[in-house]
């Protein structure tokens, strides 16, 4: 009786396995360049929505103290009290100034270029200045 079992008991043959295996690779041929564009997006989009919270921020710290923090102060000014701030109202962040979704520092300069008060920008994924696409500085 049961040997009659085992002969009905049928597996995948080598055939089968190799079509599913095939329909699988050609799917994630198709399906990952798309998915892994997506993530270049979305580290640009969480790199402009930190700018901005940094960038206001530093709005929030010019009313207090009556200008930007200047480049030796940089970024650290919003968390810690500059020696020379004495209407300091801070910390302007309630965490530490994030890494960039890259994970290395924004760059911040005051004065900015053109006419800016300050210049908040990262270099993008290749970490370069310039470029284009996912490569593309982004600058606040």
């Amino acid at each position: 009786m049961q040997n009659r079992r085992l002969q009905h008991a049928r597996g995948f043959t080598l055939l089968e396995l190799l079509v599913v295996i095939l329909i699988i690779a050609m799917l994630a041929g198709y399906v990952g360049p798309r998915l892994f564009g997506k993530v270049g997006e979305a580290r640009a989009k969480t790199a402009s929505g930190q700018m901005k919270s940094l960038s206001d921020a530093l709005d929030q710290y010019r009313l207090d103290n009556g200008g930007y923090p200047s480049t030796e102060q940089g970024l650290a000014a919003l968390t810690d009290k500059p020696a020379d701030a004495t209407k300091w109202n801070g910390p302007y962040l309630t965490k530490a100034v994030p890494n960039d979704p890259w994970d290395r520092p924004y760059i911040y300069r005051r004065p900015g270029e053109n006419g800016r008060e300050f210049d908040l920008l990262t270099h993008g994924a290749d970490g370069k200045q310039g470029g284009t696409g996912e490569d593309a500085d982004i600058v606040f």
